[in-house]
């Protein structure tokens, strides 16, 4: 399943780019997000890995991210692997007139096993999720200052 979604944020693309590439800050957009780990690599570099763990109502849920490019603010791309499904995510931050910034995710979804038939019958979810850190990352943005 691939898709893309994309927002426009009310700040420069250098303040996008300077909030998004710090990993301190996932924890104030990322709803769920308990721990961000660096496992190997140097953080946010080609090849770097870490572990993700959040909790997401009864569920705990852990991915683990591998930085595939760092081209900020063309292109910052990684995958994100959990148990039967493989994410990769292409993030591009585009400057607009006015000091805004257009922040474009694309998403490629690749489910194995039991994941094959919740991508079936709920796709949406992915969608909506995608939507949700989009917009929760740009009210974050907004209002840090």
């Amino acid at each position: 399943m691939k898709y893309s979604e994309e927002i426009v944020i009310n700040k420069p693309v250098e303040k996008v780019v300077e909030l998004f590439d710090n990993p301190d800050n996932l924890k104030k957009w990322m709803e769920g997000l308990q721990s961000f780990e660096p496992l190997s690599g140097e953080p946010g570099q080609p090849g770097a890995r870490s572990r993700l763990k959040f909790k997401m109502g009864n569920r705990e849920i852990e991915m683990i991210e591998t930085i595939i490019t760092r081209k900020l603010p063309e292109e910052f791309s990684g995958t994100y692997e959990i148990k039967g499904v493989f994410n990769i995510v292409k993030n591009r931050f585009i400057r607009l007139p006015d000091n805004k910034t257009k922040y474009i995710t694309e998403q490629e979804f690749q489910f194995k096993g039991f994941m094959k038939f919740i991508a079936i019958l709920m796709p949406g979810i992915f969608k909506k999720q995608s939507r949700k850190y989009l917009t929760d990352f740009k009210k974050f943005v907004e209002n840090e200052a």
